[in-house]
Parts: structure tokens; C-alpha cells; sequence
């Protein structure tokens, strides 16, 4: 995923079509005076629709559609006909996306399948024609109804990663480096603050043809969930994650301390991301011997799982796809 491709969240005007109108017509041809009503109903107007997409990972597609417009239903025609439907805009979009109302922030729905479509705004219903009303103390009624208009609103979607398992960590913990070196995602690297400024996506290959999928979330730091460095952007991605890996490098002045700030954090943005399964990985292990290892060990929370691992040096990388797998399945 490069940067600049990865778009996360839109908003945009969504217009549905006008339903067609009814048409007031009555039967006409030779030697019939007083033929009945046969004004047909008006066309349904376009939806628009979305549809999700499992080949997509982003929406950037839409990113400058500004306006999504369905066309309207046509007016019924004489013979009972109804006229044609508007054609309805389909908008094909990632798996884990949200759609929500700009104006309000309802939750319309979340698109989790692909191919299966979702009616986002609805056309107008096509008006009656005065054949509809025909009865038998009436049988010549003169009037057919207008279509119902179409609806206009603003729409924002916003994409929350859908993954097995979710990297949590401060910047510089090693996430991008670990996620390079299970799949082939090959994420930007480096040894500064904020190397991944957008989420990461790779396939991780197990035994016997198994896989999963593992998300490199952009760091977290100390105050994300009120908004600081890059703030609640990436966080709402872990929200789909199965699992959560937390990476806390073994270089770090407090270990335990750090996967607390991380933990409380999470839970600030939603208590629910507590529910997940956690595990521990304590990265760039390379540099500690078996007896910092050992008192390393003693000070780690005893609630979750823990393993230490190096990425350079392929330490520890086997028995930590082995307790994902264990507590994946």
C-alpha cells in the first residue's frame, strides 16, 4: 500500500432519482368512442447503491466523486405500460466499510461480504396512472399521480481494515519490519517517528497451506484517542482485528509500562477492543542474552501471552505465528 493510495474516509452528496409520473391517458383507435383508462404507472428512479468489493483495499476511486447521481424513472406510457426505471448508480467499495449519515453520524451499515449490495439512498416510487384507479363507479378517472422525488444527502464512508490480526505499538516498536518479513507486504521502514503514516495489509503464510492476514496500524502514542500525533485516523481499523498483537521493542525504559499506556489508550477509544484476544511480542530481542530474557519475563503482564521476537535476525518469528494461529483458532 503507498501512501498517497490509501484512503480511508469520504464524504460525498448522494441523489437518488425522481420516480417517473403517471400517465392520464385513455385507449384510443377506430371505431372505439369511449375507450377506458390505460395510462400506465411511472418508472421507479435510480438508486444508488454500493456493493462490496473484496478485490478493493481503499477508496480512493471515489476520493474526487463530489456528487453520485441516479437518473430519474420515466413517465408510464398509453397501453398500461410502465415506464423504465432510472438506471441506478453503483458504487463498489472495500469489505469493512461503514456508511454513515453526514448530518447526523447514524450508522447506516457495514459492508462486510463481497458482492452484496446495499440500497444507500432509495429512488422515488414511480407514480400511479389512471388506470390504477379505474373502478367500477368510476371508470373514467382523470387524474394520475406524480412521481415521488428522490433524496438528497450527504454521505460519509469510512473503511476500518478487515484482518485477522491487528499490530499495536508506539512508533519505532518494529511493527512494519515484522509485518515484512511473515508476508510480502513491503511497507515503508524506517528509524524515525511515524515511518507508516497509513495502515498496511499482508497475507501470512502458515504450515500446510494455512494463512492470515496481519494490519500494520500507524503507531499509537500517549493521548491518541483524544487525537494527538495521528490521533483516532488509524485506530478505528483495530476495531475489525480478531486479535491484537502488541510489539513493545525490548530497548524500552519500561516494558510493562508501555503495554499499559497502550492497553488504556484502546481503552479510551472504545472499551470493546479490551474483549479482543491480546498477545505480547517483545520486539529487537536479538540484543538481550537468556538471563535479560528471564528478568524480562518476570515483569510482563501475566494476563496475556508473551514472546519475544527479532525480525533481523528471525528470532522467535515460528513460535509467534504458532500462538496466533492457537488463539486465532
Amino acid at each position: 500500500m503507498a501512501s498517497p493510495n490509501f484512503i480511508d474516509y469520504i464524504k460525498f452528496c448522494s441523489r437518488s432519482g425522481h420516480g417517473g409520473a403517471g400517465y392520464l391517458h385513455f385507449h384510443r383507435e377506430k371505431f372505439v368512442q369511449h375507450g377506458g383508462p390505460d395510462g400506465g404507472d411511472g418508472g421507479r428512479g435510480g438508486h444508488v447503491i454500493l456493493r462490496g468489493n473484496a478485490q478493493l483495499w481503499t477508496l480512493l476511486h471515489l476520493k474526487y466523486r463530489k456528487h453520485v447521481i441516479a437518473t430519474a424513472g420515466n413517465r408510464g406510457e398509453e397501453q398500461d405500460r410502465t415506464g423504465a426505471d432510472g438506471k441506478d448508480e453503483i458504487l463498489e467499495v472495500p469489505l469493512g466499510t461503514l456508511a454513515r449519515r453526514a448530518d447526523t453520524g447514524e450508522v447506516l451499515f457495514e459492508i462486510t461480504e463481497d458482492q452484496k449490495e446495499y440500497i444507500l439512498t432509495p429512488g422515488g416510487r414511480g407514480g400511479k396512472g389512471n388506470a390504477f384507479f379505474a373502478t367500477s363507479t368510476n371508470q373514467a378517472p382523470q387524474h394520475a399521480q406524480p412521481g415521488e422525488p428522490g433524496k438528497e444527502e450527504w454521505i460519509i464512508l469510512e473503511l476500518k481494515l478487515l484482518a485477522d490480526v491487528g499490530l499495536v505499538g508506539f512508533p519505532n516498536a518494529g511493527k512494519s519490519t515484522l509485518l515484512s518479513v511473515v508476508s510480502a507486504a513491503k511497507p515503508k521502514i524506517g528509524d524515525y517517528p511515524f515511518t507508516t503514516l497509513t495502515p498496511n495489509l499482508g497475507v501470512v503464510s502458515y504450515r500446510d497451506n494455512l494463512s492470515f492476514v496481519m494490519a500494520d496500524i500507524p503507531g499509537i502514542i500517549e493521548g491518541a484517542a483524544e487525537g494527538k500525533g495521528l490521533g483516532i485516523r488509524f485506530l478505528r481499523h483495530i476495531e475489525r482485528n480478531a486479535l491484537l498483537l502488541f510489539l513493545v521493542p525490548a530497548d524500552s525504559t519500561d516494558i510493562h509500562k508501555e503495554y499499559e499506556i497502550l492497553l488504556n489508550e484502546l481503552q479510551k477509544y472504545n472499551p470493546e477492543l479490551l474483549d479482543k484476544k491480546r498477545i505480547l511480542a517483545i520486539s529487537k530481542a536479538d540484543m538481550l542474552d537468556d538471563e535479560l530474557k528471564h528478568a524480562i519475563r518476570r515483569e510482563l503482564p501475566k494476563e496475556i501471552p508473551a514472546v519475544f521476537i527479532s525480525s533481523i535476525a528471525n528470532q522467535g518469528i515460528t513460535e509467534l505465528k504458532d500462538l496466533i494461529w492457537k488463539n486465532l483458532h
